[in-house]
């Protein structure tokens, strides 16, 4: 198949490198293969398209889940060397604070994780979600339609889940409801028994949770199993299909989640985003879910980019990202500055599947 790829006089191909930054271990490990898949389709996708600027992409991972100071030590390396000309990929806030000032004002970086909104620093692009689009609105139909009024924040000990909670904070206020108790852990705690005995202890509503991957999955497991999820709804921004899954059918009774992608879309783009993914990898691919289709966001916003601003250089990038939209899987994405604004959707745990309730 003819791509249209730029190749110098002596044969070779002009390759565009994108570091990968997603989770390999840890408590986020469990997204790494469904990131790793997308990621795969995407490249597929871009390099049949003509790649990026003519330029054919290829993929370099790193393990987002390792400590943030060993993930931007290995960065450093890869673009000390010339070996990347760009980063993107999930991972969680405290890894994006340690690599994005070793990127700054050298190659672009496209975050695509949601996250707790104000990143500012030029060259950082965000993709994902902030809680203004995401969590306010979904804490505003829960109240209106489950009658959620009085929560209890249960989060990792990190960046995303205390700038989110500080966010909750203040629509709590904007929207009447009431925070009756809040409790953070460590990223990697497997027990979370005492967590939940706070939970049952507290008069409460419901549980917001912003856990990451396997915490979050400890948790419905230790909850459920207290009976708690007869009387108790929970809501997190971070729950997707390989978590349903380790939670167990039973772990995710009255478990709602926000995000501007799930699986069981049914909007034509989502639906042939689904069919291209399962027939590059077939019916037993790792399940494809929220989190590893904004790593296809993440290249496809690249391609955007550098697309309008016709040119790789950071500077005319971060002077081009303002209005820069592009259409796929989540709809319409446009960024304003370097935010992306996006609809996200409101769903509720079915099993091992998510039913989607409405658009917020």
């Amino acid at each position: 198949m003819a791509t249209g790829l730029a190749i110098d006089e002596r044969g070779r191909t002009d390759v565009w490198r994108v570091a990968m930054v997603i989770p390999l271990q840890g408590p986020a490990g469990l997204f790494g293969p469904s990131c790793e898949a997308i990621t795969d389709l995407a490249v597929c996708e871009l390099n049949e398209g003509g790649g990026i600027l003519g330029r054919e992409v290829a993929v370099e991972l790193v393990d987002g889940g390792a400590p943030p100071a060993q993930v931007a030590a290995e960065l450093r390396d890869l673009v000390d060397r010339g070996a990347v000309d760009a980063v993107s990929g999930w991972h969680i806030s405290s890894v994006r604070h340690a690599i994005a000032p070793v990127l700054a004002d050298r190659v672009p970086y496209v975050y695509t994780s949601l996250y707790e909104g104000g990143e500012r620093r030029p060259g950082v692009f965000c993709s994902g979600e902030t809680p203004r689009c995401q969590i306010a609105p979904a804490l505003r139909w829960l109240r209106d339609n489950v009658g959620a009024r009085r929560w209890f924040v249960v989060g990792d000990d990190y960046v995303w889940p205390r700038g989110s909670t500080a966010a909750v904070r203040r629509y709590a206020h904007e929207f009447d409801l009431r925070i009756s108790g809040e409790a953070f852990v460590s990223l990697g705690t497997a027990d979370m028994g005492h967590v939940v005995d706070l939970v049952q202890r507290t008069p409460c509503d419901g549980v917001l949770m912003l856990l990451v991957g396997q915490d979050a999955v400890e948790f419905n497991r230790c909850f459920a199993a207290r009976g708690l999820h007869e009387r108790l709804v929970r809501f997190s921004p971070l729950m997707e299909e390989n978590m349903l899954i380790a939670s167990g059918a039973g772990g995710t009774r009255n478990l709602f989640a926000a995000a501007g992608y799930f699986r069981s879309l049914v909007s034509a783009d989502a639906m042939d985003l689904l069919g291209s993914y399962v027939r590059l990898h077939g019916p037993s691919a790792p399940p494809l879910n929220n989190a590893a289709e904004s790593c296809y966001e993440g290249l496809r916003a690249l391609h955007q980019l550098a697309h309008r601003a016709g040119t790789a250089d950071l500077r005319e990038l971060n002077a081009a990202v303002d209005g820069t939209a592009y259409h796929g899987p989540r709809g319409t994405v446009e960024f304003h500055g370097p935010q992306a604004a996006q609809r996200v959707h409101l769903a509720v745990a079915d099993g091992y599947e998510f039913d989607v309730v409405t658009q917020l």
